[in-house]
Order: structure tokens, then sequence, then C-alpha cells
């Protein structure tokens, strides 16, 4: 089915949305400007969304399934308006570091500080180095290409002398032997994890080493929205973060019902895995929440049957009532739809001190609700280690007053001198944000 937009004059675009009941799409007109109600607390979109602003939302705020149309509203990326940049906490800095890449998505930075970056539509991994006069990369060199839809980057063992670059392609975990300093990969690729994600659906497969080094963690997203893995076996397994020897055997699930775990880190306080999460879509605005959240080993986080602790997803009703009581609720619950694709624990000196305890996010932007939301980095403060359950606004700005996306951050990653560095494959650049104090 194909649907188009209509002008208007009182609130500008409205297209057609979708709102799903069981197997049946009825597509309902939603607008596009600013003269939609205001979204409730906790809930927010785009058009409240600015640095130093708050959210806290908890299981107790969420709304019954269908209590609004679900909405079908991806962006249609538009080019950086000019003089349009991302705005960031006073006291911060965001300059435009390089542009003119391909698809890029996730980055890490090497133990000299090189950054290195997933391409992931061309399939290609590129390194990026220092900064020349004007601010941009000295250097910048393709380390390795001919990859299969490449996004999660680990360098083994972890420390000042990695031996290995690991890269998660979308069907496979390859590794390039590494000395640090290499802008070229120095030899041919070895296959460590070969056909054990399966095709269709999420595709992106990030991975990260357990502390004692004697682990690998990778995460699945599921291949459909809500599909019940009883019936359809193209499911199994996935919706997982899976674990492996560092040689690729050993594979077993190590946690299972998290619809699609983007991003993978590990607490340097506590040792513990965390991840972020896409929930699922079609229940409504405000359902189902995005999360972050550290992960247990054997744990259960509900997809599909159920989210959030023990709520049933009316699609599956009555399914699995034995798994009720066993669902865990993540720790920090973010506005649905906002799509977060990666984060990293702060490491470095240069933030203000309040936010170095603190994990960055970024969020790549809705496509199930009317009003946009996401598009943005934010900040998950912690207190010894633990999350508190709220996040901050960070850097927004990549959408417009009317409602038009330009930018739509991926990556991050901590530079050496402790700036903040963003992907954005929105406008296919990098964003560094820098902290000076002065407002």
């Amino acid at each position: 089915m194909t649907f188009s937009s209509i002008r208007t004059g009182a609130v500008g675009t409205l297209s057609l949305s979708a709102v799903i009941v069981g197997a049946v799409a009825i597509y309902v007109a939603r607008a596009d400007g600013q003269d939609a109600p205001a979204a409730a607390p906790p809930f927010s979109d785009y058009r409240g969304e600015k640095p130093g602003v708050m959210h806290r939302i908890t299981v107790a705020d969420l709304p019954k399934p269908f209590a609004t149309e679900a909405a079908n509203n991806g962006p249609k990326v538009v080019p950086r308006p000019e003089g349009a940049m991302p705005q960031a906490l006073p006291g911060y800095t965001v300059k435009l570091y390089a542009e003119g890449l391909e698809n890029p998505r996730l980055m890490r930075t090497a133990p000299n500080g090189d950054l290195f970056v997933a391409e992931t539509g061309p399939g290609r991994i590129r390194v990026l180095r220092g900064h020349d006069g004007s601010g941009k990369p000295q250097e910048m060199e393709v380390f390795a290409a001919e990859l299969n839809r490449p996004f999660g980057i680990a360098f083994y063992p972890s420390g000042p002398n990695p031996q290995f670059v690991y890269v998660a392609n979308t069907d496979s975990i390859v590794r390039f032997p590494y000395q640090v300093g290499d802008l070229k990969a120095r030899a041919a690729k070895e296959t460590v994890v070969a056909d054990a994600f399966p095709g269709g659906g999420h595709s992106t497969r990030d991975l990260v080493f357990s502390p004692d080094g004697k682990k690998m963690w990778v995460g699945v997203g599921s291949r459909s929205n809500v599909d019940d893995p009883d019936t359809t076996p193209a499911e199994k397994d996935r919706a997982t973060v899976l674990e492996f020897a560092i040689d690729g055997s050993g594979r077993r699930v190590y946690a299972s019902g998290i619809r699609n775990a983007t991003g993978l880190a590990i607490n340097p306080a506590t040792g513990q895995l965390w991840v972020c999460t896409n929930e699922r879509d079609n229940l409504g605005d405000n359902l189902v929440p995005d999360y972050i959240t550290h992960v247990e080993e054997g744990g259960f986080y509900g997809w599909p049957w159920y989210y959030l602790g023990g709520n049933q997803d009316p699609r599956l009703e009555g399914k699995h009532p034995e798994l009720k009581a066993t669902v865990k609720v993540p720790d920090v619950l973010l506005q649905p739809h906002s799509a977060p694709l990666n984060f990293v624990f702060y490491n470095g000196q240069q933030f203000a001190p309040d936010h170095r305890s603190s994990v960055f996010l970024t969020a790549h932007g809705s496509w199930n609700k009317a009003m946009r939301t996401g598009y943005k980095v934010v900040r998950v403060p912690l207190k010894n280690g633990a999350a508190t359950g709220d996040y901050e606004d960070f850097v927004t700005g990549f959408v417009t007053a009317d409602g038009q996306v330009w930018g739509r951050p991926v990556g991050v990653a901590v530079a050496d001198d402790g700036s903040l560095m963003v992907s954005d494959d929105g406008s296919n650049s990098i964003w560094q944000v820098s902290y000076s104090g002065k407002k």
C-alpha cells in the first residue's frame, strides 16, 4: 500500500499514518507541523527537546496499548540548512570534524586516538587521525573494505597494545591483525564466526569483550516487530545477546527478549554488560519505551510476549503466562521510538565534572510517532556506576523548527583529548563536542 502527503492551510503538511490492530492496517492522517498539542509529560517530541531538558519515564507512566494511532512518519532527510548546527549545553561547543563520508555509523577510538568508523552501506572501515590546522582530520584511510554491512568494532585484547581489530558484519565476525598506528589492515581478514546470524530484519551487530577477555558478546536484533518465535522459525535465537569464545566457539544465548540490542559496552565501574535497545512499534506514540540497561546472564527482557516487566503485548495475548514474572525491567526508559543506536561510558577528563560520571547515547530518530522524537545525543547520569533512571538532552538541533530532519546521530566515541565524537548518517558527517566552560 502506498500513501502520499497533502497540503492544508491549518496545520501544514498532512501525511497518512497507520494504526495496526492485529494484522489490519488502517491509515489515518497526522500532522507534521507544530500545531499538534504538546506531548503530555513525561513523554516528549522534538519541539520540547533541547540541551538541558531532563527526562524520566517509569513503568507507571505507560499508557494502554493503542491509546493513540500508530503513525508512519519516517523522515525524509534534507540537506543541512545553511547555518544549521547541532546545539549543546552552555560551556560546550560543537564543530564539524569530518564530512563527505558515506553512511558513517558506529565508531571506536583506538589506543593512540585514531577514530575507527564503520561505513556500513559501502562495507568498509575507515580510520581518521588527528586534526589539521582547520580542525579536520590530518589523515583519512580505508582500513578494510569488501565487508558485509559492518557495524560493531572492537580491539582485542583491551589495553594499550591490542593485537586484533574485530569487526561485526551482519552475517559474521571477522578480525584483522593490528598494531597500534595501523591505518590499513596489515593482512587479510580471518573469519571468526560464520553463518551464525540469520539474515533479514534488524541488520546491526555490535560486539564487546568480557572484562576477563575470554568471552565475546554480540547483539542480534529480531527479524520482525512482534512475530512469535513459537510459530516463526526465523526468529530462533534472535532478539538476543549471543556469547562466543574469542575464537568463535561455544555459541550460546547469554540474554534474551531484547528486541534489538544495537549498542553494547562494558560498564568500567561494575564490569557489567550494558545494552541499548530499540523496542517494538505499532502500539501507539508512547509505547513501547526504548531503553538502556545492564544485562544479566540468563536474563529475559520480554520480547515479543511482554514488555518492561509483566506488560503483555495484546497482539500475543495469553501466550507464555509462565514468563510474566520473569521479565526484567530496564534501568532507564527512553522516549518510545527514539531509536537509540550506540553509547559510551565517558572516560575523559575534559567535560564538566558533573558530566564525567555519565553515559552518552545517540538517538537516531523516530518513524512510528506522529511528532518526531530522537535525533539527538542524550546524557545518562550515573551514581556509583548505576543509572539513576533519568536522562538529559545533551546535543540537539538535527531537526528544523518545521520538523525537517537533516541529521541522524548514530555512533559516539570519546576522543583522546576527552571531547565527544558523534557520527551522523543523515549529513554523512562526524561532529566534535568539546567543553571549555565558557558560556
